[in-house]
């Protein structure tokens, strides 16, 4: 099971995995810990994330970037519309209302919604992972913005699908930053909250966060956000201010020159990384636009003055976020600050100011979130032991059911509607909302605060129904709503609920202290799982509740029955009859799971194209190599290995391959290289061969000549261990062994005879053949084990010497070492070919 946390950035995309020593950021095919957003849709295949960016400044109105900012978003979005301003490739407005990406891709333009765009991107990013894994990654963790509606979430997840990964959680970009900061932190207090903000500046969005800490866990208190408050702003505010400056120098206008503006753009985003650190930077552009070079400076003064603006909203999510943790500067006890917008020294000069105190940077700015959705992910996942640290997440916008009124109660016309999770509501949770309905309806998921997002404020439709009561006219339902953990809000089931009454025998024992029984047996509803909350709110319509009824819940009738007698008596209980109701789901702007399917096999088929041009591309390089490579060893270490006449004609042949390469085989198929490498190798194998067997020949018959010998010798040996192998046996070792010294002795002299450039006749595998054919037919003769020795007859114990008679040297000690010797149970096994004898090399004979 893999655990993967990715952050996918507007400019840049990190991955994390989890090892069993803690969390890597993995490197990508450039060795780089950082790969760029971008998908590039060329003629004959896609390039995405360092190659797309390569790609760009050739191919800028084809090159897709920043789909952070657009997923999720309507066509109409004013922000959507100033952002389309800066973008170099063409976007419309779809039939749906949201915007369709035009690219050009194998010849023709082609439409791709931004969903399917992140999908490539996530591909990438998986292939990536799997690549440093080396296994499949299929669960992760993705980390959003705060401030990404329902929609956008569920377009991620739309993504991450079409890319074949399955999101355990998207988790808050600030959270997973939050969580990398305090799990590795052991002096965190176990009763007194300790508060730390952490701030976000990226490059399109401010994110604030307000974190309390205690021994093993984490509460976001408290968030908020500026959606277009991030390092491009100040990118686009140097990039006007040079616009207008060589349009009035130079006489040129770069808003004109899609190639012109990327570059500037460029330019300009570096020039700002210079003045984080100087006073002073320059800038100058070779070429810019008509044959223009042009040059500048500015100083960090001037482009503070410029960023006046910028600068003056950075308070306004700071306030916010301290306001709704109901918190004061004074109580916040650290500031850290990540995001690669946040070099910026001004930015720094008022988070001093606002807090009080200098904001940290104890954590890599730009790979925090990556590290604390994998570390999310390993907390989920059981293949890692995490230690405790629970992570108490917050929901950043007020969440609101509408519904119309029930015709039956006269109210058909009247909208109304309630809060189900308010702004802080705990991630996940479950909330359980009770309707008076006399037959099917529907309920919407909106926002309840239009001014915290930028977009549709209606979520989702949800119809409920069709149902029918038996008791009576208007039906109790319940409703429940859940908030899960990706933040996405939906009606999770509906039931109906009918009460009735049944008499069931009950034992009455005698009575003791006036013990009281509940008869209430109407169950309430499974318990929510850990971290989430369940209410029950009565939605009666415009009415109070209905009789019998109590802050929403029946009355069961009398609740005590008095104890007095040991008798069965029928008590009459209400039970309460549960039937599930039919719940369809209408999401407003997200793609239907037919969609999703298409994209799924679309970005397969895309997938594969690009693998064949890689394979292409490989096999071109290869013969290529092949070329230069042989073309060198022709004339160096196989010149002995062919003749003249031979040389001169491959060398001519790889002459005519290589001009072919560069003028018509330049752009050609994947077969087409297959073919001329391998007609090149019929020429350039048999002169190979005859190198490589020259090379080992002396080895494998050192190997050959050193096996005869060893069996040779042992079947000569006069040693004990060989004394039980028959003589006509051993005579047998000796034949073979003579036949294959004679067979080696004749292939080496025709060998002998002949030039190196002649193909030979002692191959390396015939002589490797012949020592295993030694091998097989000597190795069973000379292995053999000595046959057991048969068992001594009693015999009388030898009475004690007498007189003068001669004692035996060594005495019992002795004659046991001579059975042992001679016994022969150890005995020396000669050596085959792979494993020749040990035995000093120096005194065996070679064959002539």
């Amino acid at each position: 099971m893999s655990v993967v946390g990715f952050d996918f950035g507007n400019e840049s995309c990190i991955v994390a995995v989890a090892r069993q020593r803690g969390i890597d950021v993995v490197l990508n095919d450039e060795s780089k810990r950082e790969t760029p957003a971008i998908v590039c849709f060329g003629d004959k295949q896609r390039f995405i994330g360092t190659a797309g960016a390569a790609s760009t400044m050739m191919n800028p109105k084809n090159s897709i970037s920043q789909m952070k900012r657009l997923i999720g978003r309507q066509f109409s979005d004013p922000e959507l519309q100033q952002d389309l301003k800066s973008l170099p490739f063409t976007v419309t407005e779809g039939p749906d209302g949201y915007p369709l990406i035009h690219a050009r891709y194998l010849g023709e333009v082609r439409t791709f919604t931004p969903t399917q765009v992140l999908g490539m991107m996530f591909s990438n990013l998986k292939g990536i992972a799997e690549k440093n894994l080396n296994a499949a990654v299929v669960d992760c963790c993705i980390g959003i913005p705060v401030y990404f509606t329902d929609l956008q979430r569920r377009a991620v997840l739309d993504a991450a699908t079409i890319a074949g990964l399955h999101p355990l959680r998207l988790l808050h970009e600030t959270t997973a930053t939050a969580l990398a900061y305090g799990i590795y932190k052991t002096d965190l207090p176990e009763n007194d909250q300790l508060n730390v903000a952490f701030v976000d500046i990226g490059h399109a969005s401010m994110q604030v966060c307000i974190a309390g800490y205690k021994k093993g866990q984490l509460k976001i208190l408290a968030h908020s956000f500026d959606q277009s408050l991030g390092g491009r702003d100040f990118d686009e505010v140097l990039f006007n201010h040079f616009a207008a400056k060589f349009k009035e120098e130079y006489k040129i206008d770069v808003f004109q020159n899609a190639r012109a503006c990327l570059r500037l753009r460029s330019a300009c985003e570096k020039l700002k990384k210079v003045l984080s650190a100087n006073p002073v930077a320059p800038l100058n552009i070779e070429c810019l636009m008509d044959e223009k070079d042009v040059r500048g400076f500015i100083k960090r003064d001037e482009f503070e003055q410029i960023s006046v603006p910028i600068l003056e909203r950075v308070k306004g999510p700071l306030e916010e976020a301290l306001s709704d943790a109901g918190l004061s500067a004074e109580n916040i006890h650290a500031v850290e600050v990540v995001g690669s917008g946040s070099r910026v020294p001004a930015i720094i000069r008022i988070l001093t100011e606002f807090f009080g105190k200098e904001p940290r940077r104890t954590m890599n700015a730009s790979e925090c979130v990556a590290k604390g959705c994998a570390l999310q992910c390993a907390i989920l996942s059981p293949t890692f032991k995490v230690r405790e640290f629970q992570v108490n997440e917050s929901f950043p916008f007020t969440i609101a059911l509408t519904w119309k009124g029930d015709a039956q109660n006269g109210a058909a016309d009247n909208q109304q509607n309630t809060v189900v999770f308010p702004k802080g509501n705990p991630i996940p949770s479950v909330k359980a909302l009770t309707f008076y309905r006399s037959g099917t309806f529907s309920v919407d998921v909106v926002y309840a605060d239009a001014s915290e997002i930028q977009g549709q404020v209606k979520i989702s439709t949800y119809t409920i129904g069709p149902f029918q009561s038996t008791k009576v006219e208007r039906a109790k339902l319940k409703v429940k709503v859940r908030l899960n953990l990706h933040g996405i809000v939906s009606v999770e089931s509906a039931t109906l609920l009918e009460e009735e009454e049944v008499e069931i025998p009950v034992v009455k024992e005698p009575a003791k202290d006036a013990t009281k029984m509940d008869t209430d047996e109407t169950p309430g509803d499974a318990a929510a799982p850990p971290g989430t909350s369940e209410t029950d709110a009565n939605m009666q319509d415009a009415k109070g509740d209905a009789p019998g009824v109590e802050n929403g819940v029946p009355e069961s009738g009398d609740k005590s029955v008095q104890m007095e007698t040991d008798t069965k008596v029928e008590v009459p209980k209400k039970k309460v009859k549960k039937t599930n109701i039919p719940v369809s789901e209408l999401v407003y702007g997200t793609m239907v799971p037919a969609d999703v399917q298409k994209a799924v096999e679309k970005e397969f088929e895309m997938a594969l194209q690009d693998r064949v041009m890689e394979e292409t591309k490989d096999k071109k390089n290869a013969v290529e190599a092949y070329v230069y490579d042989m073309r060198n060893k022709l004339h160096d270490k196989y010149q002995d290995f062919v003749t003249s006449s031979e040389r001169d004609e491959f060398t001519a042949k790889l002459q005519e391959v290589e001009d072919w390469l560069y003028e018509d085989g330049e752009d050609e198929t994947k077969g087409v290289y297959i073919a001329k490498l391998e007609e090149l190798k019929k020429q350039g194998d048999p002169i190979e061969e005859r190198y490589k067997e020259y090379s080992e020949r002396g080895t494998v018959v050192d190997q050959l000549v050193y096996c005869i010998n060893s069996y040779r010798e042992a079947a000569m040996s006069n040693d004990p261990k060989f004394e039980h192998i028959d003589v006509s046996e051993k005579q047998k070792v000796l034949s073979e062994c003579v036949e294959a010294e004679a067979w080696l002795r004749e292939k080496k002299q025709q060998q002998d005879s002949l030039p190196k450039h002649a193909t030979p006749v002692l191959l390396s595998a015939d002589v490797r053949r012949k020592a295993e054919a030694v091998d097989r037919a000597c190795r069973p003769i000379m292995t053999k084990p000595k046959p057991a020795k048969p068992a001594a007859p009693e015999t009388p114990p030898t009475p004690p010497p007498q007189g003068n008679e001669p004692q035996p040297q060594g005495g019992e000690n002795a004659a046991s070492a001579h059975d042992s010797a001679a016994d022969g149970s150890s005995s020396e096994v000669p050596p085959a070919a792979a494993e020749p004898m040990d035995t000093d090399k120096s005194e065996t004979t070679t064959a002539a």
